[in-house]
């Protein structure tokens, strides 16, 4: 693996903040915030549909810590894109959406650099404060939104958006009785939004963000380093100039048999969002919390522990965690020199093998989990067998037309 220092040149203007929210187009929205609410522990944030106002398109907006996911379905049958898109891509991330400094400039910066600009800068604003919003493309089907707070934003989400229709007044309750609710040591945030992309794709989408987006390399690894019996990755990071945004961008290598990414890009219909990483303080009671509620994860074997620990006893740092209740919980450990991070990977969020999560803890480790990644492949090729589709690379289970 390669870690990278240089920054570039600084911005002029302008800066990417954090990310903001995460937009899903889905079926039903209503239905998935509901599941992710019960097997998440998120709680309803936030809501436009017929009853604010909105005649194309309902939102239900979610919430847990600092992280934000927004479901949007059409509200009527002759809105062909949300339908053309679900057909095409099914349920996931549509759009990932950032705070910035400066929303003007860094619009005007990616379109002489050759971005698409699906909507220039507008401003929405309600009794709550003024913001302003612009939406760019830069792989696939997906987008990025940019939001600018032109004045401190009070209001629950965005302008336009009202309290949930629904809220269940037993669900506070619930969720500190199932997640612990109330808890420092088990709150989440967004992390890093990892892509999934076709081999040698023109020009590189790591390219694209470098130029329009003047984010910089941060990590990356190869098919040597990354690579089981059947399939292998490419993985590189981008980042924006403070850092605060990770976009690891993963490409299919060739191998004996398909990738998870080769399978994330055909059951996708092109690229996009692959995975989610929330990073929590305590990923122990995280997950003893995730598990009550029913959400699936992956199982690494016992074999991986009994290595581990060899590994450890020869190790510079130390895992404070008790490895046995990590074999328990099936959570990976990956380390260096100067520490570690834990990290365990939910199993598809919806039918299509497409969108997954990841939760992470880091203790003084920046990396990407690399040590962890033959483990986690191996974990994968084994649902990807169970669902038919680990096959040679030139064996066509789905034809998709699309980029």
């Amino acid at each position: 693996q390669t870690s990278y220092t240089d920054k570039g040149e600084k911005p002029e203007r302008g800066r990417f903040v954090r990310f903001h929210h995460v937009t899903f187009w889905v079926g039903n929205a209503k239905q998935a915030a509901t599941f992710y609410c019960d097997k998440m522990g998120f709680e309803p944030l936030a809501y436009k549909g017929l009853e604010t106002g909105s005649r194309e398109v309902v939102s239900h907006v979610i919430k847990q810590d600092k992280i934000l996911f927004a479901f949007e379905s059409a509200l009527n049958p002759g809105n062909e894109e949300i339908g053309e898109h679900l057909k095409k891509h099914g349920d996931g991330v549509k759009d990932i959406a950032f705070q910035v400094e400066d929303c003007d400039f860094l619009v005007q910066k990616a379109k002489e650099r050759g971005a698409t600009i699906v909507r220039e800068p507008w401003v929405e604003e309600d009794g709550h404060g003024r913001v302003k919003i612009a939406v760019v493309q830069t792989y696939g089907d997906t987008t990025h939104t940019f939001i600018e707070y032109l004045v401190p934003y009070k209001g629950l989400f965005l302008p336009g958006y009202k309290e949930p229709l629904f809220k269940d007044p037993l669900l506070p309750k619930l969720r500190k009785k199932l997640t612990g609710a109330g808890d420092h040591k088990g709150h989440m945030k967004v992390m890093k939004m990892s892509l999934a992309v076709k081999r040698h794709s023109d020009p590189p989408f790591r390219v694209r963000y470098q130029k329009c987006l003047l984010f910089h390399r941060f990590w990356s690894v190869d098919d040597k380093q990354i690579h089981t019996q059947y399939s292998a990755l490419r993985s590189i990071v981008v980042t924006n100039y403070e850092e605060t945004i990770k976009m690891p961008i993963n490409e299919p290598a060739v191998g004996k048999k398909k990738s998870q990414i080769q399978e994330y890009v055909d059951y996708n219909g092109g690229a996009g969002v692959q995975h989610i990483a929330l990073n929590t303080s305590n990923i122990i009671q995280t997950i003893v919390n995730l598990r009550a509620r029913g959400m699936e994860f992956l199982s690494a074997p016992d074999s991986y522990y009994n290595t581990l620990r060899e590994k450890l006893k020869t190790a510079k740092i130390k895992v404070k965690e008790d490895i046995n209740k990590l074999q328990e919980l099936k959570i990976l450990v990956d380390f260096d020199d100067k520490g570690y991070l834990l990290q365990i990977f939910t199993k598809p969020m919806q039918d299509r093998p497409t969108l997954f999560l990841e939760v992470i803890q880091r203790n003084n480790h920046f990396g990407f989990g690399a040590g962890n990644f033959k483990s986690l492949f191996e974990a994968i090729e084994k649902d990807q067998d169970a669902r038919g589709n680990l096959t040679k690379p030139d064996q066509k289970l789905l034809v998709f037309s699309g980029d």
